[in-house]
């Protein structure tokens, strides 16, 4: 029986008995909770601490608005279709005339939509104007419904297709003069949302400061001059500890309250911040050439290759660049060489449902970051997002700049080496039920040692955690920095600090419940979220937070499956739902409901008898809403 050739009138009851057949053999899990990070009796979640006071740090405010806040709609005020041949001026000019339109209170002056069809790009689109969204008519790879813009020729060599922001990388480096002044707080412990600085006055409740750790002698001492692991097999002359200067911590942050001396911010450190190793300090940002406001929706970008090996194309889909308070969602990018998105210099962003598909290149060092969190990246929400044929799929390549990044409800296909912290100090990554599929590499998560690989890299991450996370039949490497810790919680597959499977000798980091079922909650993010903005739990039992009105997808079961899944969504007002089954190159398989629905929780199945093995994408669409699940077949 396949879901898309039932009747839509019969269609609900034979879901509901398809779903009870396959639901009435699953064992639950127990619920059970971290060690570390436990519901109290009040509700609300409670951390631990080790003995150097290392704790798993807040990570809700990643995401547009700082994590919580709706991504706004945005009115059509102008719109182009395709015309044969180059389309990037016509299509630039476009932008521009919406970029030259007053803005509303909200910041926003309007959206841009492209009709479905095929936009050969030649050159650069570049959103350089603040509150302007760029709106394809869908992300598939049908012209009769979809937004596609092909990426053609190489010229310049490797060049971006779509940039938005700034696009400078200023690292927040430029200041507001005479705003200078020094933490005086012996230690702000990892998760501090407060500190004591010495001289307050030129602050204000709601100014935008960084809060800058240089990198001092004392400190890289502290951590072993990065872990480099110079000097041993493998390395060479280029292989040396990190220098004085070369890695300071930077969080880019906003002042919620002034207390005396004591400034506190919207959003924790990732790190602990020691006077007595490195004297920290903040400034306000002067935020010259930040632009905010800016969406990219529902488009296609096709990079025109020779397949294969080939290196001679456009070289990145998007990037997000000098920038705050921005979203993608329901894009798909394909056949870029380095990265489907990179973020750099950015703050607060959204990229949901999107697709960073099948680069190509060759398969080495610089090449297929798909979702790639660059420098100066800070709270960025990557959710239910999928990425393939990468080899750092889900990566931070940002160094000591970046932090506070969430990849939440993703999955990767077919990887050819691990998502990670990639180099240099990242502090505070969370991969929140990150599944990781038919890879082609042992290892598929990192939280750990780099060494001498790259350029040094050393500890490449520090305060990261892997929640929930599914590496079944494959590794998880969790190790421990010094002064720092890493966390696995809930995770499938063999996770390990150990050597080997760890390139590195170095302290295991901490592991708990791993191959075990039930953790609670099951999102880390959502939990915080839901508590910071004061959601409370579901039926007694703790669960992802739903804003009023907002319905949910949950991941299918059995996943992997063959043939027949069951599909859980709940609607919490009437609405019409669309619930449709895509493969990725986004060609619609099945369609599972579409109709009128009142509020509650439904079912729905898939049989995928006729269908080949491989990834599938299930959409629920309920009025302006949408949320995206892989699911796997295997014969």
């Amino acid at each position: 029986m396949n879901a898309s050739r039932i009747p839509r009138v019969g269609r609900t009851l034979a879901l509901s008995v398809l779903t009870a057949t396959l639901l009435a053999g699953r064992t639950w899990a127990q619920p059970w909770e971290s060690v570390l990070v436990r519901y109290g009796t009040d509700g609300r979640l409670v951390y631990a601490k080790d003995s150097q006071g290392n704790r798993i740090p807040d990570f809700s405010h990643a995401g547009y608005g700082g994590g919580g806040v709706p991504i706004p709609v945005v009115a059509e005020v102008k719109r182009v279709a395709p015309v044969p041949g180059d389309n990037t001026a016509r299509i630039q000019a476009a932008i521009d005339s919406v970029g030259a339109l007053p803005p509303d209170g909200r910041g926003i002056r309007g959206a841009l939509v492209l009709a479905p069809g095929v936009y050969d790009i030649y050159g650069t689109l570049r959103l350089r104007q603040s509150g302007v969204v760029l709106r394809g008519s869908g992300d598939g790879g049908d012209p009769l419904t979809s937004t596609i813009l092909k990426g053609k020729g190489d010229t310049p060599h490797q060049r971006t297709i779509l940039v938005a922001g700034g696009g400078r990388q200023t690292l927040w480096r430029d200041s507001v003069a005479g705003t200078r002044t020094n933490v005086i707080t012996d230690t702000v412990f990892v998760g501090s949302r407060a500190f004591r600085v010495q001289n307050p006055a030129p602050f204000r409740v709601g100014d935008n400061i960084v809060l800058y750790h240089p990198c001092t002698d004392a400190w890289l001492r502290s951590i072993n001059y990065g872990g480099t692991h110079a000097g041993e097999p493998g390395s060479d002359s280029t292989d040396v500890p990190w220098e004085v200067g070369s890695q300071p911590i930077v969080y880019n942050r906003f002042i919620t309250r002034i207390s005396g001396d004591t400034i506190g911010i919207d959003v924790p450190v990732f790190a602990t911040l020691i006077r007595g190793l490195s004297q920290a300090y903040i400034y306000k940002y002067a935020r010259t050439g930040l632009l905010t406001t800016i969406g990219i929706e529902d488009l296609r970008i096709d990079i025109e290759t020779a397949g294969g090996t080939d290196e001679n194309h456009a070289w990145e889909a998007v990037e997000l660049w000098q920038i705050e308070d921005a979203w993608m969602k329901r894009c798909t990018m394909l056949h870029f060489g380095h990265s489907g998105v990179m973020t750099h210099t950015a703050t607060r962003i959204t990229i949901d449902s999107c697709r960073a598909l099948d680069p190509v290149s060759i398969i080495t060092g610089e090449r297929r970051y798909n979702f790639n969190m660059y420098s100066a990246s800070q709270q960025i929400l990557v959710s239910n997002c999928t990425a393939s044929q990468g080899r750092h799929d889900f990566v931070s390549n940002g160094t000591s700049w970046t932090s506070g990044c969430v990849f939440l409800d993703c999955t990767s296909v077919g990887t050819h080496a691990t998502s990670e912290g990639h180099r240099r100090w990242t502090t505070g990554f969370l991969y929140d039920n990150v599944a990781f599929q038919s890879a082609n590499t042992d290892n598929v998560l990192g939280l750990y040692n780099r060494g001498h690989y790259g350029t040094s890299h050393g500890w490449a991450i520090a305060h990261a955690v892997a929640w929930n996370c599914d590496a079944t039949g494959r590794v998880i490497l969790v190790q421990r920095p010094p002064g720092a810790q890493n966390y696995a919680i809930g995770s499938r597959g063999t996770v390990s600090g150990a050597r080997p499977p760890a390139p590195f000798s170095e302290p295991e980091g901490y592991i708990e419940g791993t191959n075990r079922l039930g953790l609670n909650p099951r999102s880390l993010y959502r939990a915080q979220l839901a508590e910071r903005l004061g959601t409370t739990s579901v039926g007694g039992h703790h669960t992802s937070p739903l804003r009023p009105g907002e319905p949910r997808l949950e991941q299918n079961y059995p996943n992997p499956f063959n043939p027949r899944t069951a599909i859980r969504f709940t609607v919490q007002s009437e609405t019409w739902v669309r619930i449709a089954v895509y493969d990725l190159l986004g060609r619609e398989v099945a369609v599972l409901v579409d109709e009128q629905k009142q509020p509650g929780v439904y079912a729905a199945g898939w049989d995928a008898g006729g269908v080949a093995s491989g990834v599938y994408q299930c959409r629920m669409q309920a009025g302006a809403f949408t949320q995206v699940k892989s699911m796997v077949v295997v014969r």
